[in-house]
C-alpha cells in the first residue's frame, strides 16, 4: 500500500464539521464592513520578497526567521505573504488608488509564517483586515475601532475582550523618545534578557512590549513616550478618546503598547482577551502614515487593523458561542423506491427555485425508509420530505419534522413551498 501523505505541519485542514463556524464568522465580518461602506480588495498570495523587507523591515523576526521565501524559475525572490497591509499598499500604489483619494478597504485570506505551531496559531493562518487611506484626522481612527467593536457585539464577545490604546506620536517625537529610551536601557543593560539586549538598538520600542516580568519591573522607571509628544499628537489622541467616549466604547490607555515598525505613528491599539488562558491579542492595529511613501507612493495617511481568524474561532469554541451555528441542510428529500427518484429530484429542484436561501439536500444511493431517515437526521436538517408511491398517487408529499415532536403531515405538492417556508 502506498504511503499516506500528511498535511504539512502547521497547515491545517478545515473540516466539514468545522466550516459552519468559519462561515458564521466570515458572514459577520462581511456584514460589519458592509455596514460601514468598506470595499473588498483581493491581492495575490505570492509577492516580491522586497515588498516585505521594505515594509516590515529586514531586522525583524518575520523577515529573518518566519517568511516562506523561494526563488522562482526566473531567479526572482518571491515570498508567501506573511501579512496583508504591505500587499494592500502595493496594490494601491500600483493601480493609482491612494494618492489624493480616500479609500476604505478590507481583505481576508491566508497568510504564511514559519513559526512554532500552537493552538490558534499556525503556519498557514487566515487574516481579516481593514485599511483606510487618505484621512489624517482622529475620527477615522475612531471609526475603525467602532467597526471592530461591532464585530465583538455581533459575535457575542463584548464581555470577553478589552480595548487598549496608546499613541506613538510622529516620527520626530518618536526618534527623540527612542534616544532617551536607549540611554535608559544602557544603564540597565546587565539586567536585560537576551531578547531585550538584541532589540535595544535595532528596535528599542519593542523592549517595552516584553512579557518578562523582571524586565517589566525595570521598565516601570523608563521615560514615558507621552512626555515627548507635541501638541498636535496630544490633540489627536485626545480627540480619539473623546469620540470613543461619545459612542460608549470602553478602553484603557496602555503606555507600554507599541509597534516595532518605524512606519507606525500616533494611534496604536489592541483588543485583548484572557479567555484563552494567558492574556492574548485577538485584534491589533494603528496608524501608519509613513508606509505608503516607504513603498514608493506619495505620502498618504493610513490606519487599519488585522485579526487572525483561527484565534477568533478558538475563542468562540472555548466560550461555547459556536453552538448555535445552523446545520448545512434545512430540508432533506427522500425517495421511497426507485420509481419515486425522478419525482423526488423534480420536487427538490422546484423547491430550490421557490425557496432561495433554503438549503435542500436530495438523498442519493438508495436504501430503505429507515436508512434514508437516518441519513436525513445525520444531515442536521429540520425537515425530511418523504416521497413514496402512495404520496405520488395523491399528488402529495409527507413532511416529517426531525428537530421537534410535531406531527408528520401530508401536504399537496403545489402548497409544499409555502408550508416549508412557514416551518423553518
Amino acid at each position: 500500500m502506498a504511503k499516506q501523505i500528511q498535511a504539512i505541519r502547521g497547515m491545517n485542514d478545515i473540516l466539514p464539521t468545522q466550516s459552519p463556524v468559519w462561515q458564521k464568522l466570515e458572514a459577520v465580518l462581511r456584514d460589519a464592513v458592509a455596514a460601514f461602506g468598506y470595499s473588498e480588495i483581493r491581492t495575490p498570495i505570492v509577492e516580491s520578497t522586497d515588498l516585505f523587507k521594505r515594509s516590515i523591515g529586514e531586522v525583524t523576526d518575520i523577515v529573518e526567521k518566519e517568511m516562506y521565501t523561494f526563488e522562482d524559475r526566473n531567479g526572482d525572490s518571491l515570498t508567501l505573504r506573511p501579512e496583508g497591509t504591505a500587499s494592500t499598499v502595493r496594490a494601491g500604489n500600483e493601480h493609482g488608488l491612494l494618492y489624493n483619494q480616500e479609500q476604505r478597504l478590507w481583505y481576508k485570506g491566508p497568510m504564511f509564517r514559519h513559526e512554532r505551531p500552537q493552538k490558534g496559531r499556525y503556519r498557514q493562518f487566515h487574516q481579516f483586515g481593514v485599511e483606510v487611506y487618505g484621512i489624517a484626522s482622529a475620527d477615522i481612527d475612531a471609526e475603525v475601532l467602532m467597526l471592530s467593536n461591532m464585530l465583538w457585539q455581533k459575535l457575542g464577545l463584548t464581555e470577553h475582550v478589552v480595548l487598549e490604546i496608546n499613541t506613538l506620536g510622529d516620527s520626530a517625537e518618536r526618534a527623540a523618545y527612542r534616544d532617551a529610551l536607549i540611554a535608559f536601557l544602557e544603564v540597565h543593560k546587565d539586567k536585560l534578557d537576551e531578547d531585550s539586549q538584541r532589540r535595544m538598538y535595532s528596535n528599542p520600542l519593542r523592549v517595552l512590549d516584553t512579557k518578562n516580568p523582571e524586565i517589566q519591573a525595570i521598565l516601570a522607571d523608563a521615560p514615558a513616550l507621552m512626555d515627548y509628544l507635541g501638541e498636535e499628537s496630544k490633540s489627536h489622541f485626545s480627540t480619539l478618546r473623546e469620540l470613543l467616549d461619545a459612542v460608549g466604547i470602553q478602553y484603557r490607555v496602555n503606555p507600554r503598547l507599541v509597534r516595532g515598525l518605524d512606519y507606525y505613528n500616533r494611534t496604536v491599539f489592541e483588543w485583548v482577551t484572557d479567555s484563552l488562558g494567558a492574556q492574548g491579542t485577538v485584534l491589533a492595529g494603528g496608524r501608519y502614515d509613513g508606509l505608503v511613501g516607504q513603498l514608493g507612493g506619495k505620502d498618504t495617511p493610513a490606519v487599519g487593523f488585522a485579526m487572525g481568524l483561527e484565534r477568533i474561532v478558538l475563542l468562540l469554541e472555548t466560550l461555547e458561542l459556536a453552538k448555535d451555528v445552523p446545520a448545512a441542510v434545512d430540508v432533506y428529500v427522500t425517495a421511497m423506491g426507485d420509481n419515486c427518484v425522478p419525482a423526488a429530484f423534480a420536487i427538490a429542484s422546484e423547491l430550490r427555485q421557490a425557496l432561495p436561501g433554503v438549503r435542500i439536500m436530495s438523498h442519493c444511493g438508495g436504501g430503505n425508509f429507515k436508512k434514508q431517515i437516518k441519513r436525513a437526521d445525520k444531515s442536521g436538517a429540520a425537515l425530511a420530505l418523504i416521497i413514496g408511491d402512495n404520496e405520488l398517487a395523491e399528488g402529495k408529499v409527507a413532511i416529517k419534522p426531525l428537530r421537534n415532536d410535531n406531527e408528520q403531515q401530508l401536504v399537496a405538492r403545489e402548497a409544499l413551498a409555502e408550508t416549508i417556508k412557514a416551518l423553518i
